[in-house]
């Protein structure tokens, strides 16, 4: 059976220059580390270190071993690392970057449970709607609405949002309600000049994504105003379901084209790629994930 303690031997060898040296590091006798060699020389069938009295050095063979099971030792050293960290209680300020929209709705009324089954840990949550550097500028994680480039995060989806399409009851007393994205043409629609396309709202026609052009004689780069367009009449607006979700239950807006909704905007969490993910880190993902899944978005 191979015994890890044989290959971290070899390692120890060709990377202290040594037998002797790598019995100090590893904090073995030397006649333990030599054992190791011979037996692991045995299995491989090849002489992996060539023994002089003056000195050890890896043959050609066991410079190429080394280069993969260094690599294969390091990996199963991340492995137990994560593992412990995971244990590990969760502790320190965590800092969040989030959208001025999404964040006070949807993650800070999730902070006091999670800050109570985690005392020792603070939150500290920065709000933009633009580009933030998670590694610039020290953040753990954010959370981040829509499609993300490619990038060196790592990113787990939390939850999916509708696209969804409204208007005021006052506005369909004096229009008619518009059976196909098409018929937006004739219609009075809210354009967020800030948004990508702003002039072009994606739908699903006939099985596939058609962006429908779209105009109207209201436009800000404000949601918040887009939607408050919405509620006093002044056309038809488009937004992430999670928006105007208090909208509609107050019945001040009210949904259109929902069979043609395109696919859903993803919400999820982000932070740098590193070996190891903090405590504080991967136990806040989790527990938004789960307070964002039975939440309609």
């Amino acid at each position: 059976m191979d015994r890890i303690e044989d290959y971290q031997a070899f390692v120890a060898i060709v990377e202290k220059g040594g037998l002797t040296a790598a019995a100090k590091q590893l904090r073995r006798s030397l006649q333990s580390v030599s054992r190791s060699l011979a037996a692991l020389e045995r299995k491989v069938g090849v002489e992996l270190i060539r023994r002089t009295t003056r000195r050890s050095a890896p043959t050609d063979a066991g410079l190429a071993f080394h280069r993969r099971l260094s690599v294969a030792l390091g990996e199963i050293e991340a492995a137990k690392l994560e593992t412990s960290t995971r244990r590990a209680e969760a502790m320190g300020i965590l800092r969040v970057a989030g959208s001025t929209a999404f964040a006070p709705l949807y993650v800070v009324p999730a902070l006091p449970a999670f800050l109570k089954d985690h005392p020792r840990v603070e939150v500290e949550l920065d709000l933009s709607d633009g580009y933030v550097d998670l590694v610039g500028e020290s953040y753990d994680l954010a959370i981040r609405i829509g499609d993300l480039p490619d990038s060196n995060l790592t990113a787990r989806r939390l939850a999916n949002s509708r696209r969804v399409v409204f208007a005021a009851p006052s506005y369909f007393a004096q229009h008619d309600r518009p059976r196909r994205p098409e018929e937006l043409a004739h219609h009075q629609c809210i354009v967020r000049t800030a948004a990508r396309d702003a002039n072009a709202w994606p739908f699903r026609i006939d099985g596939r994504t058609k962006a429908v052009k779209v105009a109207g004689s209201f436009r800000t780069n404000s949601a918040l105003a887009a939607n408050e367009g919405a509620v006093q009449g002044l056309g038809i607006a488009s937004a992430p379901l999670w928006q105007v979700r208090s909208l509609l239950d107050r019945g001040a807006v009210e949904l259109i084209l929902t069979r043609f909704e395109p696919p859903p905007i993803p919400i999820q969490a982000v932070w740098p790629t590193t070996r190891v993910q903090p405590a504080k880190t991967h136990l806040f993902v989790d527990f938004l994930a789960t307070r964002l899944k039975n939440q309609k978005l």
